[in-house]
């Protein structure tokens, strides 16, 4: 197996995001090349909670322009973990306001 910190990029925080996780769902930017079971063990083994599911999707890259030059934005996968109802919440969220 790969090693889970290479699978789990970095949590995405946004306003939806947070509204989320009320319902102990917490979403990640992971490697395009994962699927659901590697997030699944990633995820319980980094933060030693209990994952019920996992949902993925695939963010299609977006034309940006600069000035003349054009392009787009990278690819990339984001995944939906819901927590098992007697797991914590994960710590990384936390705000200390």
């Amino acid at each position: 197996m790969k090693n889970p910190r290479d699978i789990i990029k970095r949590p995405v925080i946004t306003e939806r995001t947070s509204e989320f996780m009320e319902q102990q769902k917490y979403v990640f930017e992971v490697d395009l090349r994962s699927n659901k079971t590697e997030i699944k063990q990633a995820i319980e083994q980094i933060f030693k909670v209990k994952v019920v599911s996992v949902n993925t999707l695939r963010m299609p890259a977006k034309p940006k322009r600069y000035g003349k030059h054009s392009g787009y934005t990278s690819e990339w996968k984001k995944a939906i973990v819901q927590l098992s109802a007697d797991s914590k919440p994960l710590e990384y969220f936390e705000a200390s306001v």
